[in-house]
């Protein structure tokens, strides 16, 4: 096994993970630490060490909102422990290898955790990279940095550094790329062969980092989880990129509420000074995030991706059943235009009125195509919550394949999560549960898991593991006997596969109104 590794940078030791036929080295540095006047600057060369590195634990996780204390599902299920070491020094990474020597070259996974570019760090319980590295991957999880610290933009950034007046968190994210590049060799890593992957934000991350010419020779296969958004309705203002002449009014905002005038000023203030003004700030001003920066990010990756502009590599995507729903028209909105309480007690004229509403919406927002989409029976009923209920992931990523296999002839692989949770909040199959199953790592979560999820979570982890080898999912289950053929999602095939729990279902069709806002959204959103 493979317990030092010597590094461009220094050696470093690992330790035994739970199965000794792994090393977990934990906490290794990629980055010289973005404090003082590194604070709002690109990641800046590492200075080399003497000696052999202890890579025993995992690094600080970057300054956030302290995790554990609040009450949300999230905090409930994995950000449990409120006494985590938190720095500003944060820029560490993680590594899992069962090589025996330098010269395996094996296949890489490159992880970004998400939260909303808020909230999220390696140490997390789902992300353990042992029961991937078993299956022959050597798997590295990469820090960034988050909120105000990754994502303020502001005018005199943009003026003394045009290169780069924000996007600090992705370009920590690029600087990790380069340092596995560069470093993962001396693991027993093939250089040649990584997959950067992601979920939520980090899944959004991927698709920004897939869409930037700047790696170009550094990706090449990649899996979003949960992160390609794209609804017919709304325009989602967080999700799709501001210009960063636009977006640099909000950090101006921010250093008068910080009482600071200049960058050298906020520069020197404390640290935790800056992360709770801005969990205040964030009340009532939108959140810091990835903007459009002219170099970096040159475009929205969404439609740079569906128009061919990526890098030419097999992608992996899909979405969880009950995540991110947009509709046409919300029944509250209904509600108060007709003046009534509930949908269910309207009387036929109140609902008469209702209906009305909705049709009135869909001209304004779908335009000629409003008449087409009124006829579908998803538009003219209810869920319980609105009119033209739809996964805005789910559309995402479908109609972005779509848009791009008409430019380009990479693989491009569907999957959907739709496995039934346990425990008494009942959560359905919520936004990031499908990591535990990815990761296979359901023993740490404290839902009572049975034998049939761990036999999907194996299968789940069996199909990312043969991805990430080959840039095909398909290959045998651990006895042997072949899982369910995933093949490509296309215009014609419209394939993919379905994660039960009950089984691997295979994908083969769309409804005609997915088709429809899929054909739509192409059309007009591309």
């Amino acid at each position: 096994m493979i317990r030092i590794a010597e590094t461009k940078y220094g050696k470093v030791e690992g330790l035994p993970a739970a199965d000794p036929r792994v090393t977990a080295f934990k906490g290794i540095p990629f980055a010289a630490p973005p404090v003082g006047e590194n604070r709002w600057r690109p990641p800046q060369p590492l200075a080399p060490w003497e000696g052999v590195y202890k890579a025993y634990q995992f690094g600080p996780i970057s300054f956030q909102d302290t995790p554990g204390l609040g009450t949300d599902i999230y905090c409930r299920e994995w950000h449990v422990d409120p006494e985590i070491p938190v720095s500003e020094d944060s820029l560490y990474l993680n590594i899992w290898t069962n090589a025996k020597s330098t010269q395996e070259k094996l296949p890489v996974l490159v992880w970004i955790y998400g939260g909303a570019f808020q909230w999220g760090y390696t140490a997390e319980m789902e992300f353990d990279g042992e029961r991937i590295a078993r299956r022959g991957v050597v798997v590295v999880t990469i820090a960034y940095r988050l909120g105000a610290f990754g994502f303020l933009t502001h005018p005199e950034l943009t003026e003394t550094q045009p290169e780069a007046p924000g996007n600090f968190g992705l370009l920590d994210q690029q600087a990790g790329l380069r340092w596995v590049k560069e470093n993962i060799a001396a693991f027993g890593g093939d250089p040649e062969n990584i997959t950067l992957a992601g979920q939520s934000a980090g899944g959004a991350s991927v698709l920004t980092q897939i869409t930037s010419d700047t790696n170009r020779g550094y990706i090449d296969k990649a899996i979003i989880l949960s992160g390609m958004f794209r609804s017919p309705y709304h325009e989602d203002p967080f999700i799709t990129p501001k210009n960063v002449e636009e977006a640099q009014q909000n950090g101006a905002d921010f250093f008068e509420y910080l009482g600071v005038k200049t960058l050298d000023e906020a520069r020197k203030l404390d640290a935790a000074t800056i992360r709770d003004k801005y969990a205040k700030f964030r009340e009532t001003h939108p959140m810091f995030a990835a903007v459009v920066d002219h170099t970096m990010v040159v475009g929205n990756p969404l439609q740079r991706f569906a128009n061919g502009e990526g890098l030419p590599i097999p992608v992996m995507a899909g979405h969880t059943m009950d995540e991110f729903k947009d509709y046409l028209c919300f029944e509250e909105r209904q509600e108060k235009e007709v003046d009534a309480g509930s949908l269910k007690d309207l009387t036929d004229a109140a609902f008469k009125a209702a209906e009305g509403n909705v049709e009135k919406e869909a001209k304004v927002l779908l335009g000629d195509d409003a008449e087409k989409f009124l006829t579908f029976e998803e538009a003219a009923s209810s869920d319980g919550t609105g009119y033209g209920g739809v996964n805005v992931i789910e559309l995402g990523v479908k109609s972005a394949f779509m848009a791009k296999q008409k430019k380009t002839a990479e693989p491009c692989y569907f999957y959907q999560f739709d496995v039934d949770i346990p425990g008494e909040d009942n959560p359905g199959s919520f936004h990031s549960v499908d990591l535990w199953f990815f990761f296979e790592t359901l023993a740490k979560c404290s839902r009572p898991y049975v034998g049939r999820h761990y036999d999907i979570a194996r299968q789940m982890c069996n199909y990312w593991c043969n991805f990430i080898k080959t840039g095909d999912p398909n290959g045998n289950d651990i006895d042997g006997s072949p899982m369910e053929r995933w093949e490509p999602y296309t215009e014609a095939g419209r394939a993919g596969v379905r994660f039960t729990g009950h089984g691997v279902e295979k994908l083969d069709r769309e409804t005609p109104f997915k088709s429809f806002l899929e054909e739509y959204i192409i059309r007009t959103k591309f």
